[in-house]
């Protein structure tokens, strides 16, 4: 399975808005330059998040977006299956060999539980350092 921008700075603005939970609402122009991304882009992505309610717009001066739930009820992969749609790995696995089916079923619920498992909290507050020692190897 492979996310694309949209599901990665669509946890970007989540991660944000996590990590400002209970200050009132957040403008995308904060998050676009925090981040340093595309407001354009983020505005489009914010659209889907706000229609399935994982967010919500406050109109004016001060205003922006929040989370409509505490960043510990929110889980990644709420977002990601809002932003790139259902999780998995390969498409048509009822054509496949039981033994290939059965690989990919496997590999489908092992993401799918580290997504689900994983809030918007544990990732707005990990420590940034923590970050340094993942290595990936594809």
């Amino acid at each position: 399975m492979r996310i694309s921008t949209k599901g990665r700075y669509g946890l970007t603005i989540m991660i944000a808005l996590g990590k400002h939970y209970g200050e009132g609402p957040m403008p995308l122009r904060k998050i676009a330059e925090d981040y340093e991304l595309s407001e354009a882009y983020l505005e489009q992505l914010v659209g889907p998040l706000r229609n399935s309610g994982l967010v919500k717009s406050v109109r004016g001066a001060y205003g922006g977006y929040m989370l409509t739930r505490s960043p510990k009820e929110i889980s990644a992969g709420d977002v990601i299956r809002v932003l790139e749609g259902p999780i998995q790995p390969v498409e048509g696995i009822e054509d496949e060999a039981q033994p290939q089916r059965e690989l990919w079923v496997r590999i489908r619920d092992a993401v799918k539980n580290v997504l689900d498992t994983t809030t918007i909290d544990d990732l707005a507050n990990q420590n940034e350092t923590e970050n340094d020692n993942y290595m990936f190897y594809i």
